[in-house]
């Protein structure tokens, strides 16, 4: 061992008590990236925090009316607290830092503690991801349940989840015999005191099948929205700004192919507990982009009134949002106005509360204004035109409202 004292008084108290061997610098244990790793939870955890609250607000606030996937979010977002509490807890013990650390300078009851918080925290982080994943699919049904292929696809996608979710569940709280909160290190020579009173799965083995799991939910899960708007019949820009609200999900996946690559680094690596930090932040990532991603569409009512159409009205003194006088125009459409492709209409439900015409007949709306034919889908998103037509707003949607620019 090299150097004789710490600024890290747990170092300081394991040289005294003679637990550092020869060849290990003081250099080497106090290196740490605790602090990077909380900063960027924190900052995730109140972004999410951010768009999931303004999301509630605008929902029941701007547009008077919430739904399940709106109070889903929310729970989702309380559940991300609690395993933000958690990860903070396990790296103040220490189980981000280097490998040599975790044996040689905490004790065997912080390393049990360690062991016990991540056990909590995982459990909370799979039932997070799922009621995330549930709120999707709440949202999704709202918007696409005139059609049967859409509602049968969701239906059958919450069944795929929930087995998903099961076996998740099952892998974490099983993975020793007897069952324990406790997760004994095993990769050199059988270190930690008691791990021979467990038999244990490795866990990267049952983090890495239960990445894989949560990366084939994701892929399904975001697929919706895209198989949504390819069956829409749209210009390319207006499929392209429909795509800006409906997609950002998918870099969801994109996160969730990164945790399965921390994890399988860090079950393989000799200092295989230094990814920890990263892998901590990943996962809070995972579950606050989810959150957003869904949270995106419920914001745009109030940013349309708050934020964006306050230059309309100082610029023309029209009424908010949706025309102006004296001014440029701003007209839009909202998404009730969409066509299907031909190929979809013989899949719209006749028991929906969404109509269809493929005539030159022509809707009315609640309050009582004409819309052009197409699908009443029940959701508030407006989508600006080109050439200044003037179209009807739904404005008494059940859904969210969302303006493209």
């Amino acid at each position: 061992m090299s150097g004789t004292t710490s600024t890290d008084p747990r170092i300081t108290a394991a040289i005294e008590a003679g637990r550092i061997p020869k060849g290990i610098s003081i250099a080497w244990l106090e290196e740490s990236r605790d602090k990077p790793a909380t900063g960027a939870i924190i900052f995730v955890t109140l972004l999410t925090g951010v768009f999931v609250l303004c999301r509630i607000a605008s929902r029941a606030f701007v547009l008077r009316r919430t739904g399940p996937d709106d109070w889903l979010a929310l729970l989702g977002l309380a559940l991300l607290i609690v395993f933000v509490v958690l990860d903070i807890q396990s790296i103040d013990i220490g189980s981000g830092r280097h490998y040599d650390y975790i044996i040689y300078v905490l004790t065997p009851e912080e390393v049990n503690r360690s062991e016990i918080v991540d056990f909590a925290a995982h459990i909370v982080y799979t039932v997070a991801l799922l009621i995330c994943r549930v709120s999707g699919l709440t949202f999704y049904h709202r918007i696409c349940s005139i059609h049967r292929g859409f509602r049968l696809a969701i239906q059958i996608l919450m069944g795929v989840l929930v087995a998903g979710f099961l076996p998740q569940l099952f892998l974490i709280i099983f993975h020793c015999t007897p069952v324990t909160g406790l997760w004994p290190y095993t990769q050199t020579n059988n270190w930690q005191e008691g791990v021979e009173d467990y038999d244990c799965l490795p866990w990267g083995l049952v983090y890495s099948v239960n990445s894989a799991v949560s990366l084939f939910c994701d892929f399904l899960l975001f697929g919706i929205p895209l198989a949504m708007i390819r069956m829409l019949d749209l210009p390319r820009k207006r499929r392209l700004q429909l795509a800006c609200i409906l997609l950002p999900g998918i870099l969801v996946t994109c996160i969730s192919v990164a945790r399965l690559v921390l994890v399988i680094e860090g079950q393989w690596n000799q200092d295989m507990s230094w990814t920890y930090n990263a892998l901590l932040a990943v996962e809070v990532s995972e579950i606050g982009a989810t959150l957003i991603s869904l949270s995106i569409p419920g914001i745009k009512p109030m940013w349309d009134k708050y934020i964006r159409r306050r230059g309309h009205d100082s610029s023309s003194g029209g009424r908010s949002g949706h025309s102006t006088r004296g001014g440029t125009r701003a007209t839009s459409i909202t998404l009730h106005n969409l066509s299907l492709r031909p190929q979809h209409l013989n899949k719209l439900s006749s028991t929906s509360d969404c109509t269809f015409n493929d005539t030159k007949s022509r809707n009315r709306d609640d309050d009582g204004t004409a819309s052009t034919e197409g699908i009443m889908v029940r959701v508030d998103f407006d989508m600006t035109t080109e050439n200044g037509e003037t179209h009807s707003q739904y404005r008494h949607s059940k859904a969210l409202e969302a303006q493209v620019v």
